[in-house]
C-alpha cells in the first residue's frame, strides 16, 4: 500500500467551494424569512429555496382544469425527459447543436408536406417562440414584399392589412409595431368572423395582405379561406390588385389536415403565401414553440433573412428572438415521430368528440344556447338562454372557479358587444371523464344561480382578465 505524506507548508491553499455544492447556513434557511422583492443577503439551502417557491406556486390554478387556454398542458413522460435533456441547448447556436438544427429542418419539411406546399423541398420555414412571433414574421414578409412592389410610392403611402375583428391580439400588435393600418371586418348577426366579400372590399393598392383565421379564438370556427381567396381572385380580375393571403392556423393548422382533409385552406390555394401554427397548441407540445412557413423562397424577401455560420457553411435565419431553448423543437419532432398522421388524427378526433359531446349536454341543460358546437376546432362558445334573467355568463365563470375550473367569460367586439359568452377549449388530456366532472359541477351550480334575484356582475369589463 502506498504511503503518503501531508502537504508541505508552501503547498497549503484554501479551496473555493460553490455554495450550490452544499447547504450554506442551513439554520438561517430554516429560521429567517427571505425578502421577496430584493436579493437576499446570503444563500439558503436548495431544499428551502425549492419549498418556498413550490408552496407559493400551489396557489396557481390547475392547468389541466384551465378550459380557457389553447396551450398544451399534458405530454408523455418520455417527451418530458427529452425536453429536460435539451433545456440547456440554445436554439440559435446551429453550429454547436447541429442535430437540434436538423430536427428543426425536418419539422419544417414535415409541415410543408402536411400543408400541401407545391414543392415541399422549396418551401421555407422556421420555428418560433409561438404563433405571435410567427405572425410578426409573416406580417413583416407581407409588408416588405408590398414595399418592393411599390418602391415608387413607399414610404409615402401607408400600408394596410385586412383581417376580421376576431383576430388574435398579436395582429393588432404587428400593425402597431410596424406602422401598418389595421382594417378590420366587423362581426354581423350570427357571423362571428371575417366575411370574404367584405374583406375584399377593404383592399386597395396599399393592402399588403389579408389574414384568414383557421380557428377563431372567439368561438372555434374556421374562416372560409377558399372563399376568401376566390373573392381576392375576382378582385384581381376587376382591378389588377394581387393581394396575398396569410393563414393564421395557430390552432386549426394542426387540426384540419387530420380531421377535415377535404377542406381546402392551405398551400393548395395559390394565393396563400404563408401559414403559421402553434406547436404548443394542437401540435401537442408544452409552450412555447410555433412555426412559420412560406410557400417558396419568393414569398419571403431575401433581405429579411440573416445568415449565420453553420458547420463552416451558411445557415439562413429569420427571427425576432435570439436565444431560446431547443427543448420544444425536439419535443415537436418527438411528437411527429411518435404519432404520425394516424396518431394525430386519433388524438384530434378524440378531442373533438369530447368537445361535441360536452356541448350537446350543456345545451341539454336548458339554460344555455350554443353559438358553436366544437365541430371545427374542438372549441365551443355558449351563452345563457333568452329566458335566463337571474344570472349571466360572468356569474357562471365565477362560480365554476370555486371548483377549480377556469372558464373564460367575455363580451364580443364591435357590432356584437351585446353578446357575452363562455368558451370551452377541449385539449389533449381533457378526457370524457373530466368532461363528466365538469358537467356535474356546472349542473350542481344551476339551482343556486337560478335563485339569484339578478346577475351579480356590476362591471363586465372588470369581471374577467381574459383577453384573446
Amino acid at each position: 500500500m502506498a504511503l503518503h505524506k501531508g502537504p508541505q507548508k508552501h503547498q497549503e491553499r484554501a479551496l473555493s467551494v460553490n455554495p450550490f455544492f452544499g447547504e450554506a447556513n442551513p439554520v438561517g434557511g430554516m429560521t429567517e424569512a427571505p425578502p421577496t422583492h430584493r436579493l437576499p443577503d446570503a444563500p439558503m439551502p436548495p431544499t428551502t429555496a425549492y419549498q418556498l417557491v413550490h408552496d407559493e406556486l400551489m396557489l396557481d390554478g390547475n392547468s389541466r382544469l384551465n378550459l380557457a387556454t389553447f396551450v398544451s398542458t399534458w405530454m408523455e413522460p418520455q417527451a418530458g425527459v427529452l425536453m429536460g435533456e435539451c433545456r440547456d441547448k440554445n436554439m440559435i447556436d446551429k453550429d454547436e447543436y447541429p442535430r437540434t438544427a436538423e430536427l428543426e429542418r425536418r419539422c419544417v419539411a414535415m409541415l410543408a408536406d402536411l400543408w400541401n406546399a407545391p414543392d415541399p423541398a422549396a418551401a421555407v420555414g422556421c420555428s418560433t417562440t409561438g404563433s405571435s412571433e410567427a405572425c410578426m414574421l409573416a406580417g413583416m414578409a407581407l409588408k416588405r414584399r408590398w414595399a418592393q412592389r411599390n418602391a415608387d410610392r413607399y414610404p409615402g403611402a401607408r400600408p394596410n392589412l385586412v383581417m376580421g375583428i376576431n383576430v388574435q391580439v398579436c395582429w393588432e400588435k404587428f400593425c402597431n409595431f410596424w406602422e401598418v393600418e389595421a382594417r378590420q371586418v366587423p362581426m354581423e348577426g350570427d357571423r362571428f368572423h371575417l366575411d370574404p366579400q367584405a374583406a375584399a372590399e377593404l383592399c386597395d393598392e396599399n393592402t399588403i395582405g389579408v389574414v384568414g383565421i383557421l380557428g377563431s379564438t372567439f368561438d372555434g370556427s374556421y374562416e372560409p379561406i377558399a372563399d376568401l381567396c376566390a373573392a381576392l381572385d375576382a378582385l384581381q380580375e376587376r382591378t389588377g390588385l394581387d393581394i396575398p393571403v396569410h393563414v393564421d392556423g395557430a390552432s386549426g393548422a394542426m387540426v384540419a389536415p387530420f380531421l377535415d382533409e377535404d377542406l381546402v385552406w392551405d398551400f393548395r390555394l395559390p394565393r396563400v403565401a404563408s401559414i403559421n401554427t402553434s406547436g404548443h397548441k394542437y401540435g401537442l407540445v408544452y409552450p412555447g414553440v410555433g412555426w412559420a412557413l412560406w410557400r417558396d423562397a419568393e414569398a419571403l424577401p431575401e433581405e429579411l433573412v440573416f445568415r449565420v455560420n453553420y458547420l463552416g457553411g451558411d445557415m439562413p435565419t429569420f427571427a425576432l428572438n435570439f436565444s431560446r431553448p431547443g427543448a420544444q423543437v425536439v419535443a415537436q419532432y418527438y411528437n411527429f415521430l411518435r404519432l404520425g398522421r394516424e396518431g394525430y388524427r386519433a388524438v384530434q378526433q378524440s378531442t373533438r368528440d369530447v368537445a361535441r359531446s360536452l356541448a350537446d349536454r350543456i345545451e341539454g341543460l336548458g339554460d344555455f344556447r350554443l353559438l358553436t358546437r366544437g365541430d371545427e376546432l374542438p372549441v365551443f362558445a355558449f351563452t345563457t338562454a333568452d329566458a335566463v334573467t337571474s344570472y349571466d355568463v360572468f356569474d357562471v365563470s365565477r362560480r365554476l372557479r370555486e371548483s377549480g375550473w377556469l372558464v373564460p367569460a367575455y363580451t364580443f367586439p364591435a357590432h356584437r358587444e351585446d353578446l357575452s359568452v363562455l368558451r370551452v377549449v377541449a385539449r389533449n388530456g381533457f378526457s370524457h371523464d373530466l368532461a363528466d366532472l365538469f358537467l356535474d359541477d356546472l349542473s350542481r351550480l344551476l339551482p343556486e344561480l337560478r335563485r339569484q334575484p339578478h346577475p351579480l356582475t356590476r362591471d363586465k369589463s372588470a369581471a374577467t382578465s381574459f383577453h384573446h
